[in-house]
């Protein structure tokens, strides 16, 4: 892969994150709260996974907007590391409750399985980039 070719990639995926992420996020919650509640264990698994979700990107992005303010972490700084390991955790918890939300129909269903995979992928990416 070219040098051209990688930026763009990146280009795109820095979009998808931090432009695309909070405007499906914000849409789910939008649709949450329109919408009539579906009773049942099930729905209750997809708002528990959007809440978790959204939780996991706002680690991500208080994260980063603190790194341009510190000027950056070192390599394998406790504290990344750390912060790496309890947006994981989340993302991937919000992924199982997603999983196990989209079973039956909801308002949200697919807003928070989305938005789990999406905010997973950005934390491997950023572990990966360490």
């Amino acid at each position: 892969m070219n040098h051209v070719t990688e930026k763009i990639l990146v280009a795109v995926a820095d979009l998808a994150f931090y432009a695309g992420l909070p405007a499906l996020m914000i849409w789910g919650w939008v649709r949450f709260s329109r919408r009539p509640r579906v009773q049942g264990l099930l729905p209750i698994l997809s708002v528990l996974s959007l809440a978790l979700a959204t939780a996991s990107t706002a680690l991500a992005i208080g994260s980063v907007l603190y790194a341009h303010a510190i000027g950056g972490f070192p390599y394998y700084d406790p504290l990344l590391l750390r912060i790496y390991r309890w947006g994981a955790l989340l993302s991937i918890t919000a992924l199982l409750f997603a999983i196990g939300g989209a079973w039956r129909r909801n308002p949200i269903r697919w807003h928070s399985l989305a938005s789990s995979v999406v905010v997973l992928l950005f934390w491997f990416a950023a572990a990966e980039g360490e």
